[in-house]
């Protein structure tokens, strides 16, 4: 297994901090054994416990013994992995110039003291604001004079009597209807067997009581942690060498042409489907009763002749517009080329037609009700409603 490029450039500075940390702290671990006591107390011992002596639990039954499984086979030894090239020698760094030393910071010279601000004059007090004048008293006016009675309006004509209406025709009688057949009875639900009751359960077992947990000794006080020394400080890596340039892909292989789609089978022509047989007509409603004739209104009073209205002035007759100049012709489009006929679609096939069905002999209306679609209910036979067995129907009798 050969380490890559970028790895072989770290290792070597890795494995140098490591030894200088290995040194530093070998060097003050020893110069901290001479001075300092060892740094744990002995523990001290358990206290007696407060309470009197406890109660044996009770024996726990013996596990079964497990079966004697067989013996694993000898693993092959695994080959010795060869061992890793040596990295070859790094070159040594050159020495670093030492810097020129900054030039002192050259001494600022004293500014001379600012001049005082003169003192500001002060300023003359504001005049008192003049009173406002008095204002005029409002002059009495002289007393309205009293309102003319007004007239009395003119006595109201009476309205007229309104013709009395007409006496509406008395309807026909309702006629009776047959009354209606009473449905059969339901036969009554068979009543349902009673739930067996549960057995009761058996008492709980009483389980021992738990011991109480014996007091926590006190926790001795760590003694103060020594500080870290400084960490050195880390060397500057070399350069990342560039990587080397990808190979191109190769070209992917063209794929196969697909074959060509086998022609479908031609669909047989469906057969005629046979016609619809007649419908029996519908019967006719009964023809509804008249209605009276209703009542001739009285005449309405003609609305009085509305005042004609005057005759309005003539409107004066507007300016003639100026005409609007010609505007160019404009350039005819080019004509669009005419578009290629559409191929016409292949005409499709016709079907083979299916045996004709026999005729069925007419259902025969019902003697009970001949003018009624629907089928009553036989009274020996039970409705769809009324079954029961598994999911609401009766199991049949056997």
């Amino acid at each position: 297994m050969r380490t890559p490029p970028r790895w072989r450039s770290v290792l070597a500075p890795a494995a140098m901090a490591a030894a200088l940390a290995a040194a530093a702290l070998a060097s003050t671990g020893s110069a901290l054994a001479d001075d300092h006591t060892p740094p744990h107390a002995p523990s001290p011992a358990h206290p007696a416990p407060a309470h009197g002596p406890q109660p044996a639990h009770p024996a726990k039954p013996g596990q079964p013994a497990k079966p004697e499984y067989p013996g694993k086979p000898d693993q092959p030894a695994k080959p010795e992995r060869p061992a890793h090239p040596a990295h070859p020698a790094k070159p040594e760094q050159p020495v670093k110039p030492e810097y020129p030393a900054k030039p002192e910071q050259p001494v600022k010279p004293e500014y001379p003291a600012k001049p005082e601000h003169p003192v500001k004059p002060q300023q003359p007090a504001h005049p008192a604001k003049p009173e406002y004048p008095a204002k005029p008293v409002r002059p009495e006016y002289p007393a309205k004079p009293a309102q003319p009675e007004k007239p009395a309006y003119p006595a109201k004509p009476a309205k007229p009597e309104q013709p009395a209406k007409p006496a509406y025709p008395e309807k026909p009688a309702k006629p009776e209807y047959p009354a209606k057949p009473a449905y059969p009875a339901k036969p009554a639900k068979p009543e349902h067997p009673s739930k067996p009751a549960y057995p009761a359960k058996p008492a709980k077992p009483e389980y021992p009581s738990k011991p109480a947990y014996p007091a926590k000794p006190a926790k001795p006080e760590y003694p103060s942690k020594p500080a870290y020394p400084a960490k050195p400080a880390k060397p500057e890596l070399p350069s990342k060498p560039a990587y080397p340039a990808k190979p191109a892909h190769p070209e992917k292989p063209a794929y196969p042409a697909k074959p060509a789609k086998p022609e479908q089978p031609s669909k047989p022509a469906y057969p005629a489907k046979p016609a619809k047989p007649e419908q029996p007509s519908k019967p006719a409603y009964p023809a509804k009763p008249a209605y009276p004739a209703k009542p001739e209104l009285p005449s309405k009073p003609a609305y009085p002749a509305k005042p004609s209205k005057p005759e309005q002035p003539s409107k004066p007759a507007y300016p003639a517009k100026p005409s609007k100049p010609e505007q160019p012709s404009k350039p005819a489009y080019p004509s669009k080329p005419a578009k290629p006929d559409h191929p016409t679609k292949p005409a499709k096939p016709d079907h083979p037609s299916k045996p004709m069905k026999p005729e069925h002999p007419s259902k025969p209306a019902h003697p009970s009700k001949p003018d009624h679609p629907s089928k009553p209910a036989h009274p020996d036979k039970p409705s769809k409603g009324e079954h029961k067995g598994k999911g609401g129907h009766d199991g049949h009798d056997e």
